[in-house]
């Protein structure tokens, strides 16, 4: 377990190397997503519209940090606040029309890239490392819940 453990730490550094390089070589469309405008964006298309405090939490940012970025998007006319329907004290961020349309356009040409680096992957092992990225990416989520409970 320890060599397994020192060469996946290796090959997380990289990664996250190459992550940058990713989102720089993937921008694509009139509109530039920048890495948190991404994320923010990907997370309110995925599971819908959310308060700030709850988008903190799921970036692990302070709140002053998320207020900042979703600024951004909403001056940039990608996202939306509005009144929350269970709370009318409270504000939900939302993505707009324009905000979805650019979210895919960035998607669809990232898929298209990827799928160009996984060309010479069979099928078994693109699934095998989707299977074993979701579960790294499930045991970082409940190691970060974990922490915040202690």
């Amino acid at each position: 377990m320890e060599a397994s453990a020192m060469q996946i730490e290796q090959q997380m550094t990289v990664l996250l190397r190459r992550v940058q390089r990713i989102h720089l070589i993937t921008a694509t469309g009139e509109v530039h997503l920048d890495r948190s405008a991404y994320g923010i964006m990907c997370q309110l298309a995925d599971e819908g519209p959310h308060r700030l405090g709850a988008l903190a939490q799921a970036f692990g940012l302070d709140p002053s940090t998320i207020t900042r970025q979703v600024q951004a998007l909403e001056e940039a006319q990608l996202a939306v606040r509005r009144t929350d329907p269970s709370d009318r004290r409270a504000s939900l961020l939302d993505l707009t029309d324009e905000g979805r349309h650019a979210l895919e356009q960035t998607r669809a040409f990232r898929r298209e890239r990827l799928r160009t680096v996984l060309t010479g992957w069979s099928a078994a092992e693109s699934e095998d490392f989707a299977r074993l990225l979701t579960k790294f990416n499930h045991s970082v989520d409940q190691l970060m819940t974990a922490e915040r409970g202690a």
